[in-house]
């Protein structure tokens, strides 16, 4: 009875013919007062266990920073003034998303695999809330805001392919992210569907001075603000002291 069961178990598991090998150029991104950005190297290789297949072949790689719940405002001139007159909440907007692909996305991603697996960037922007009629609107002007800031990023035909074996792009890491574990997952696709993912992590930490103003303001408040007020008299004071002697 087990053998027959292990049996069944391999014959509806399906044997997958081609699977992602992959390493990173980097095991981390460390965050400090000199940060100005950082590219990531992702490389890596299909490996075959049988001749290779017909179809045409795509891959797609995707990093995700960490998940936010962001609100999204529309405003409006009222009496000669601006102000707020609708908003949005998008759960779980990824605070940096690139996809980069071996070549146009409408090529080697089926539209119904995008849903799936929720790769392009509409796709991974999360539940939009529904309380204004053009909601979609105001995920459009989120999408466009962080393209804008580099934080989304869609490179097509930027994965180099060699000899339908080897790959390899560069991603851009802005110098305004978000801390935390950025998901980096390979799709490898055959005409369109996917048909192996490989999925790695890069943390993203703040180090040095970065690391420790930021625990002081998360731990230490009062004390955080008491040195924050201090650095601007003292810099207001000497910024009054250097114009008093140029006038002089």
């Amino acid at each position: 009875m087990r053998a027959l069961l292990a049996l069944l178990l391999c014959l509806a598991t399906p044997l997958t013919a081609e699977s992602i090998v992959s390493d990173l150029s980097r095991d981390e991104v460390s965050i400090n007062v000199t940060f100005n950005g950082s590219d990531i190297l992702i490389f890596g290789a299909v490996r075959r266990n049988a001749p290779e297949p017909e179809g045409e072949m795509g891959v797609i790689i995707t990093v995700a920073g960490p998940d936010q719940d962001v609100t999204v405002r529309r405003k409006a001139q009222k009496f000669g003034i601006w102000v707020n007159t609708d908003q949005v909440e998008i759960a779980e907007a990824p605070s940096f998303y690139a996809v980069a692909s071996s070549g146009p996305l409408e090529d080697v991603l089926r539209a119904s695999e995008d849903l799936r697996h929720k790769i392009t960037i509409p796709q991974a922007l999360g539940q939009v809330g529904t309380n204004v009629l053009d909601s979609r609107n105001f995920s459009a002007a989120l999408l466009r805001i962080r393209e804008d800031q580099s934080l989304y990023q869609v490179n097509e035909g930027a994965v180099s392919l060699s000899q339908d074996t080897l790959f390899s792009t560069s991603v851009e890491m802005p110098a305004n992210l978000t801390e935390g574990a950025y998901a980096t997952q390979i799709y490898l696709t055959r005409d369109g569907t996917v048909i192996d993912s490989y999925e790695n992590v890069i943390p993203v930490k703040k180090v040095g001075l970065e690391r420790w103003l930021y625990n002081l303001s998360r731990e230490h408040a009062f004390w955080y603000g008491l040195m924050s007020l201090a650095i601007a008299i003292a810099s207001g004071w000497l910024a009054s002291a250097v114009f008093t002697l140029a006038r002089r």
